[in-house]
């Protein structure tokens, strides 16, 4: 007859230990390894496999450890753990360590019974690691079984990285180019959203029909939209009169996917507002449908509110958890690196004579092409419009644009009505604010109007094309000069320009060829990403243009990129300066591209920002003064950045191209104000922007997150940290451990935290386990490797996290030499020591003691059984048999003490070996601490959920019995002198 095994109890089986789950039948045991993790879960069928009871051994007297065993220990232990016992369930798997900040919309979600969130943080706080982490929370628990994250194409495998990497949710891309192959895999009558549980969706592929309405019917529990003010549609209508078709579709389906009250919605956005009321009413309105209408001038209504809308800026969160925040003291405080400020500098450039004659002839041909169409009705007038504006643009961009742009017909050339080409050749032609994706708008627009360009045109495309290089074309002349000082001052930029051939010809021009150093000098690599690549093509070479030159740190890298990485994409571990080549006719593009370095992660303390514009070419002196003078003063006013709605950007630079046509590049500044409407177009201008200023102002202030308060987040933090260490623990760890395995260490103690560690002098068992981490021909070369406090790290570096897979890697080698005496090599951390010191007055033993849980949590889908596991120390004072037991604080101060003398070996052995037989005297002390452990867990998992009454019915926290004790370690006075031996004396 087979024995019945609870869950959380030991059995041995194929050579091994391993901790039952309740998974487990009476003919199949499911098993984790002890001190392992889900990847190594085994099936055991007892009726074919020795499977028998297991007790973990007690330490072994004879293989004593120093004053450094125990906390080594301690630390390897929580490292390891992926099954945490308190509330967030998830915590302990992920790959990433959130900032304290980063888990206040964590915890809204736990308090609400169907999550609905707008989280509306500032750009580069992480929205993305907040989504993250409410995801992999309610998938662990059950409370959701699949996920669809809807964002644009261009972000989409940014995202499905971001959530096998850090989350270890491996989703699967739904895009227009990949539907095809998956369709093919299905059966017949299945539903792409059945068979792939967790997707990421891009909104191009959500157009389609049939794949709309099979995504509504199968529509997975949790939602999370991107980017979703590009979601919604304002009231008010548009250029043409209508809605936004694109944003009216996506608006329409997600209203039906919020319909469904039980499905989980986290909605993401760092511009809720952007100047409409009615669009963030409806955005509002997907989250709750009485949110649509609350009165949010109320207290009732913004206190509704706030439990589903969380939006800081960084200053609310780069010192957090301090005094101000009302907490006691700043025990907890914790500091985000975000960049102190952006250094910015307007450069302007002057043209050479020869590109002057070019571009009046230009503005010229323009006047006469304008003034003809407006003879000849209102759709010719505007077709003319935009071929004219597409002219302009691209001949102020580079002499490439304006060759490709002067022999190539206009897109709205093919028209049929006024309002359609307002359609077609506004997206080519503007900066759009709330453009909902950005893919295909950096192609050269084009400016004939027939099926081939009249010689007129041809002949300006000549002569553009004639002016490229340094000689004939200023502008890159001047961006040569900026980017030299960059390159010198150590900063590795990204150039963003408006189209696709100014970028090329970019990079033709100023990178090298092969055997032969660019115009930037031999250490510096340059590279081009543009819209012809694909999303994953251009992750893929900005991955490559950062590992050049990683190993030499005189190298520099250069991006020149198109607006088809201003959204979205991460770039600020790779970079760190922005050169706005070409001016944005919309400032808020320019905030856009500025965070995509400008951001969380970013290791410079000052980024730097330059914007080019030139002095005379009759168009980007006026939109900077006209557009980003204003919003710059906004922005110095009131500490936030308020975005120029499309109408009031557009009016402004339609005023000016009229302008420009009317007067030419010589026109006088006040010329423009005299044209007729123009200074009432200004004024409206000014009054809608500081309406919208002021609007946005409020909201910060009124709609502030006041639903989690810091002390909840601090008594949360507390918990986890103790639960499973801090960053100034797992440092330590890593210094000492690394140094114990006779790496090559060198701690600058520069304060910075950082170090770097050569491990070719360690045991075979870690390099192999470093190389599969970080790389091998780094640990093979035996190269230093960089170990950083910050999260944010290059390829070959470790950050000093829990969840750094270097360190894991470490943590498991630490442990599992510790538990096999049979390693070779050293072995930092043993089972037990003693210790001389002056830390204690009287015989003093610590206990490293791991319990075992069995949770029952309740969720919407059914109860789930849990095995966790969670650390503890625990110290008394005298012999087991008659124990005085010590608090926390003087418990944890023992990992603190060093010896102060050496302890005879003989007389070590004698008091472990005391302790080791007395074991027994001390059971009940440890399994009252474990009932005490379990009542306080159980009450940190209702205060949690202290708002969902469902998910509280039922919870259980039972303790596994008996604890297993890791370590035993003796703390002894350092008197009577008769007993010990001076620090480095022989024994």
């Amino acid at each position: 007859m087979s024995l019945t095994y609870s869950a959380g109890s030991l059995v041995a089986a194929r050579g091994r230990e391993w901790v039952v789950l309740p998974e487990s039948k009476p003919d199949m045991l499911v098993l984790r390894p002890l001190g392992g993790g889900d990847d190594d879960l085994a099936a055991v069928f007892p009726a074919f496999e020795d499977v028998c009871p297991a007790e973990f051994a007690a330490p072994d007297a004879d293989d004593l450890g120093d004053q450094h065993a125990a906390g080594l220990l301690r630390t390897a232990l929580r490292v390891g753990f992926r099954s945490g016992a308190g509330p967030f369930r998830s915590l302990a798997s992920i790959a990433v360590e959130p900032r304290a900040y980063q888990l206040v919309p964590l915890l809204m979600a736990l308090r609400q019974r169907t999550v609905r969130l707008l989280i509306s943080d500032d750009v580069g706080i992480g929205k993305t690691i907040e989504a993250g982490l409410i995801a992999t929370e309610l998938l662990a628990q059950g409370e959701a079984t699949r996920l669809t994250v809807l964002c644009s194409p261009s972000l989409a495998e940014q995202w499905q990285g971001e959530l096998r990497e850090k989350f270890g949710i491996d989703a699967e891309l739904v895009l227009a180019s990949t539907v095809s192959r998956l369709e093919r895999g299905l059966e017949l009558g299945q539903s792409l959203f059945d068979k792939y549980p967790h997707t990421i969706i891009s909104t191009d592929f959500i157009k389609s029909t049939r794949h709309r309405e099979d995504f509504v019917r199968h529509c997975p529990d949790l939602v999370i939209v991107d980017e979703a003010h590009t979601c919604v549609a304002a009231d008010e209508v548009h250029a043409g009169g209508k809605k936004t078709g694109t944003h009216q579709l996506r608006y329409e389906l997600l209203q039906r996917v919020a319909a469904d009250q039980d499905r989980h919605l986290l909605l993401l956005t760092a511009t809720p507002h952007s100047g409409k009321e009615s669009a963030f009413r409806n955005l509002l309105g997907l989250i709750r449908p009485d949110l649509a209408k609350v009165d949010l001038d109320s207290p009732t209504g913004r206190a509704h509110l706030a439990e589903h809308f969380v939006a800081r800026k960084r200053a609310d969160v780069r010192q957090y958890l301090t005094k101000e925040d009302g907490l006691a003291d700043d025990s907890l405080v914790e500091r985000t690196a975000f960049p102190s400020d952006r250094w910015t500098k307007d450069e302007p450039y002057k043209l050479t004579p020869e590109y002057r004659a070019l571009l009046d002839d230009a503005i010229a041909y323009a006047a006469d092409r304008v003034r003809t169409a407006d003879g000849q009705g209102r759709r010719e007038a505007r077709i003319a419009w935009w071929s004219v504006i597409a002219l302009l643009r691209s001949m102020v961009s580079s002499p490439a644009a304006a060759a490709q742009t002067l022999k190539t017909r206009s897109t709205a050339a093919v028209a049929r009505s006024a309002e359609e080409a307002d359609v077609l050749g506004a997206p080519l032609t503007q900066d759009s604010a709330d453009a909902d994706t950005l893919e295909g708008l950096d192609v050269a627009p084009g400016a004939s109007e027939g099926e081939d360009a009249g010689a007129r045109l041809l002949e300006l495309s000549e002569r553009a094309a004639a002016l490229s290089g340094q000689q004939g074309d200023a502008k890159l002349k001047a961006l040569a000069k900026h980017l030299k000082a960059l390159l010198a001052d150590g900063y590795n930029p990204i150039v963003f320009c408006r189209y696709i051939p100014t970028a090329e010809y970019l990079a033709a021009e100023l990178g090298g060829t092969e055997g032969k150093p660019g115009k930037l000098g031999r250490k510096a690599h340059v590279a081009a990403v543009t819209g012809t690549l694909s999303p994953q093509q251009r992750l893929e070479r900005i991955e490559e243009l950062g590992a050049q030159g990683a190993d030499d740190p005189a190298a520099r890298r250069v991006l020149i990129a198109t607006d088809c990485l201003s959204e979205g994409v991460n770039l600020q571990h790779h970079f760190d300066a922005v050169i706005h080549y070409d001016l944005a006719w919309n400032p808020t593009r320019h905030d856009q591209r500025e965070g995509r370095v400008d951001r969380y992660g970013q290791k410079r303390d000052q980024v730097r920002v330059i914007t080019m514009f030139g002095g005379d070419n009759g168009i980007d002196g006026k939109v900077l003064e006209v557009l980003f003078e204003k919003h710059r003063q906004i922005q110095k006013d009131l500490g936030i950045s308020v975005s120029v709605p499309d109408e009031t950007a557009s009016g402004v630079t339609d005023a000016i191209v009229e302008w420009l046509l009317l007067h030419g590049r010589q026109g006088s500044q006040e010329a423009l104000f005299e044209m007729p409407g123009t200074q009432q177009t200004l004024d409206r201008v000014e009054r809608d922007w500081n309406s919208a200023a002021e609007r946005e102002k409020a909201s910060r202030s009124k709609y502030a997150q006041r639903s989690i308060h810091p002390q909840d987040v601090a008594r949360e933090v507390a918990e986890v940290r103790a639960a499973l260490g801090g960053g100034d623990e797992v440092r330590d760890f890593a210094l000492a451990a690394l140094q114990g395995l006779e790496a090559l260490v060198r701690d600058p103690r520069d304060g910075s935290g950082d170090f770097t560690a050569q491990v070719g002098g360690t045991p075979a068992g870690l390099r192999d386990a470093l190389a599969a981490t970080l790389g091998g021909r780094l640990v093979e070369e035996d190269r230093q490797i960089p170990f950083r406090t910050t999260p944010a790290i290059a390829r070959g570096e470790a950050a000093l996290v829990r969840t750094d897979p270097a360190v894991g890697a470490l943590a498991s080698y630490v442990l599992n030499s510790a538990l096999d005496s049979g390693t070779p090599g050293p072995r930092p951390a043993r089972r037990c020591g003693v210790v001389t010191t002056d830390a204690v007055t009287t015989r003093t033993t610590l206990l490293l003691v791991r319990y075992r849980f069995h949770l029952t949590l309740p969720s919407r889908t059914g109860e789930k059984q849990l095995v966790a596991e969670d650390a503890r120390l625990l110290a008394f004072e005298g012999m087991p048999q008659r124990a005085r037991w010590l608090g926390d604080d003087a418990t944890a101060a023992l990992l603190a003490a060093r010896a102060s003398a050496n302890t005879n070996p003989q007389m070590a052995r004698n008091q472990i070996t005391r302790n080791l037989d007395n074991l027994g005297e001390l059971t009940a002390h440890l399994e009252e601490y474990g009932e005490q452990l379990a009542a306080a867990l159980d009450t940190s998992h209702r205060r949690v959920r202290k708002a969902n009454d469902e998910i509280v019915r039922g919870l259980k926290v039972v303790p596994q019995k008996p604890a297993d004790i890791l370590g035993a370690y003796v703390y002894l006075p350092a008197a009577p002198a008769a007993a010990v031996i001076p620090a480095g004396a022989e024994a």
